[in-house]
């Protein structure tokens, strides 16, 4: 059985994989990292990764981008796998995320929602067919009113996934009231919205000439995503060392 340390164990998402591993007898989880301690777990949490000695095969993370940098420091140097779910991150992070990956197997995804990662090859092949079209490309996404970043890491995966298919050529326009001119050709709009409950919709918009395509996907629950990281945390146990995608779990 796959040992696992939960990262943001008392978080919302820790708790719906916590509920999830607790089902599934491949995986169990052996301790649990979070500031908060006023759930009650069946596992001891510590409320830093350094003071964690547990021994594990791997672990999950879905905490915030404060603590990441410690993390990766420890995964490193326990030599174990991290399946890295927190969004928000600077791109001295990233930058860290790739170095660490060179020593140890790291999942690093935007979003871990299978349905999510699917809309991104269509987007990325509705952008190759459309572009030549003269058709903008706008982005909207809606999350809950609790949610810090924005806008979310997954629309920029998606504005990202899209642009590799432009050659880099398109540039991000995240706001437009200051603006007094018409929308250029090459951008690409993104746009973000919170409130309420929402737990995370995404849609792309390719408008041309008298025509609308849109592409969109919209999360119902927060156990997909849960979902996908524990498939991630099973794929990335055994691997060897360097830096894994949705990509490779959906081709696996």
């Amino acid at each position: 059985m796959i040992r696992l340390i939960m990262h943001g164990c008392n978080g919302t998402m820790g708790q719906v994989i916590s509920k999830l591993v607790d089902k599934d007898p491949r995986i169990t989880i052996v301790a649990g990292i979070d500031v908060n301690l006023h759930h009650s777990n069946p596992y001891p949490v510590f409320t830093t990764i350094q003071d964690c000695n547990i021994e594990a095969d791997v672990i999950i993370d879905f905490s915030t981008a404060a603590a990441i940098d410690s993390l990766l420091d420890y995964a490193r140097i326990k030599k174990l796998p991290l399946v890295l779910c927190t969004t928000g991150l600077s791109a001295e992070l990233i930058e860290k995320v790739v170095t660490v990956s060179t020593d140890i197997p790291l999942f690093f995804s935007a979003n871990m929602s299978l349905g999510v990662n699917l809309l991104m090859s269509l987007a990325k092949r509705a952008t190759e067919i459309l572009s030549d079209a003269h058709f903008d490309i706008e982005i909207i996404e809606k999350h809950h009113n609790q949610k810090i970043d924005a806008p979310s890491g997954t629309a920029l995966a998606l504005a990202d996934a899209m642009n590799e298919a432009l050659d880099h050529q398109y540039a991000y326009k995240y706001d437009r009231h200051l603006d007094r001119c018409k929308r250029e050709k090459k951008e690409i709009g993104i746009h973000a919205l919170r409130g309420g409950t929402i737990v995370g919709e995404h849609s792309i918009i390719f408008a041309g000439q008298d025509e609308i395509v849109e592409l969109k996907h919209t999360a119902l629950s927060k156990e997909i995503f849960a979902v996908g990281a524990v498939k991630a945390a099973l794929f990335l146990t055994g691997k060897p060392t360097g830096l894994y995608h949705m990509e490779h779990l959906m081709n696996e």
